[in-house]
């Protein structure tokens, strides 16, 4: 049995070193805590994304810098904000959806950069061979064991396989899917063979 842990992935942005400076007037993050992949950590430091309806406050940055802003969040975040932002991978941002972003500092009206992120499985390098899965390749994993406790039977399909050195193995979902199975921080899956 291949079991896999499921993170939920709560919104968040990733941001340039260029755009930190603007929103933030500095230009290091500061380290709040290491998340599940190596070297990633959420940052002290948050911004408030403002859309056409509303404003969503305190959202965290994800470390390290990236090349380009990237913000992720829920189709229910969206909605709110009344802002379209695609389905994708992380990373890929070419047409994807634009908000207005406020830092202590500064503002950036980003014209590109919000999606609603893909479900994707992080795995070792060494893991996937041993699990036989390879980078890009989508697969299904189920929740639940079907004794009707807290964590409704599901299976999420479409998880693309994200391979690389030193990765910890989890399954990374949003909001609304982990609130859709009743997800906690324990829950475990596995993957459909």
């Amino acid at each position: 049995m291949k079991e896999v842990l499921i993170e939920v992935s709560a919104r968040h942005l990733h941001v340039s070193k260029e755009d930190f400076a603007t929103l933030f007037g500095k230009e290091d993050l500061t380290k709040f805590r290491d998340i599940s992949q190596p070297k990633h950590f959420a940052a002290e430091e948050t911004v408030t994304l403002v859309g056409p309806k509303n404003k969503i406050e305190n959202v965290r940055i994800l470390g390290p810098f990236r090349d380009q802003t990237q913000i992720e969040l829920s189709k229910t975040d969206c909605f709110f904000l009344g802002i379209e932002a695609p389905l994708r991978l992380s990373g890929d941002l070419k047409s994807s959806g634009k908000v207005k972003v406020i830092g202590p500092a500064g503002e950036i009206d980003l014209e590109s950069g919000v999606i609603v992120a893909l479900r994707h499985l992080h795995i070792s390098t060494e893991k996937a061979k041993e699990w036989n899965l390879e980078q890009g390749q989508s697969i299904s994993i189920k929740v639940g064991d079907g004794d009707k406790g807290d964590i409704k039977d599901m299976i999420f399909d479409e998880i693309i396989v994200r391979s690389g050195d030193g990765y910890n193995t989890s399954c990374h979902i949003d909001t609304d899917e982990a609130n859709a199975a009743n997800i906690n921080k324990s829950t475990m899956g596995v993957i459909i063979e």
